[in-house]
């Protein structure tokens, strides 16, 4: 996440779905120095295992929500990438300004309302945005994704970032020029065979 530039230091988190739970990144501790027996393994019930040495992530409850609610994620990455963060600290979602914004499910990324870090309110805000969609930005914090897997996840935080770019520069110009309903749902069908399926 670092390498690509989503994020820097300690902040964000990413986690894995694995049997009876998922596995999640530490919590604040730079991912630089992290190992595999960092990880922290904690059960769709909330409890982390014991076998883990470091406590999970602050936010391991929206990870726990998107499993409970969505079973074709595989991984969920969360960042404070510079320009979805600077969007979500105006509250702004992504509009139907570019046809890539259907590659996260919909018409739109929507931006879930604030909640403090950490909390059920936020995670209950993140699944509700994330409903038919697998990316979302979140108020005064930062964007979630969730992929297949590590790798998948991984790239549609990239893309998500991008998007965020682009609308930003586009916000530069003006009023943003939108896409209509119409051409939105042709490329929507479009993406439901896009790439390489699985």
């Amino acid at each position: 996440m670092n390498a690509s530039g989503i994020n820097r230091g300690s902040a964000g988190n990413v986690s894995a779905r694995c049997e009876d739970g998922f596995v999640i990144t530490p919590t604040g501790m730079a991912y630089e120095s992290c190992i595999a027996a960092d990880m922290a393994r904690v059960g769709a019930d909330g409890a982390v295992n014991k076998v883990s040495r470091r406590k999970p992530s602050s936010e391991w409850r929206f990870h726990r929500d998107i499993y409970a609610a969505r079973p074709e994620a595989g991984a969920v990455v969360h960042a404070h990438s510079p320009f979805a963060t600077a969007l979500a600290c105006q509250e702004q979602g992504i509009p139907a300004f570019h046809y890539m914004v259907a590659r996260f499910g919909g018409v739109d990324v929507r931006c879930a309302s604030y909640a403090t870090f950490g909390t059920q309110e936020l995670s209950d805000a993140i699944v509700g945005a994330l409903e038919n969609r697998c990316g979302c930005l979140m108020a005064h914090h930062g964007m979630v994704v969730f992929g297949r897997d590590v790798d998948h996840a991984l790239a549609l935080a990239v893309e998500l970032e991008t998007l965020c770019e682009q609308y930003w520069r586009v916000l530069q110009l003006g009023a943003p020029k939108l896409l209509t309903a119409a051409e939105m749902a042709r490329v929507l069908e479009k993406f439901s065979s896009y790439g390489q399926q699985d």
